[in-house]
């Protein structure tokens, strides 16, 4: 899974503790809705759905 540099920079933001969870939670989602990049908005519409 492809992520865009902004979509990485809003992943670092997460505690390092908890992003390996955060990033295969985002590209589920992603692979749901069918993107194939990490982009900031699939970023902050998994964001959304997640809290």
């Amino acid at each position: 899974m492809n992520w865009t540099p902004e979509a990485e920079a809003k992943l670092k933001e997460i505690p390092f503790f908890v992003r390996p969870a955060a990033r295969r939670k985002i590209e589920k989602f992603a692979q749901e809705q069918n993107e194939t990049t990490i982009t900031l908005e699939v970023y902050e519409q998994a964001k959304a759905k997640f809290g």
